[in-house]
């Protein structure tokens, strides 16, 4: 899959059903020595606002990628 295939996909928690942000406001992490996607890396808070933090989202905590969303489990200490 490319880049560019992911871009616009809504982030879903699915534990909390909740939705976490949109793939092109998610910065990505990747390997060094591969160059694949280690990590997401989802900011809270809002864009007109001062950002709280962000969520860090191992790669094997994906569960699914589907036509408009990617499902998630999140961990609890995340």
């Amino acid at each position: 899959m490319r880049l560019s295939e992911l871009s616009g996909k809504e982030i879903v928690d699915y534990k909390k059903a909740e939705r976490l942000g949109i793939l092109g406001q998610t910065d990505l992490e990747f390997n060094d020595k591969s160059g694949s996607i280690s990590a997401l890396i989802i900011p809270t808070g809002k864009w007109l606002r001062k950002q709280s933090g962000e969520i860090w989202v191992p790669w094997h905590q994906i569960r699914t990628i589907g036509a408009d969303m990617i499902i998630l489990e999140v961990s609890d200490d995340e």
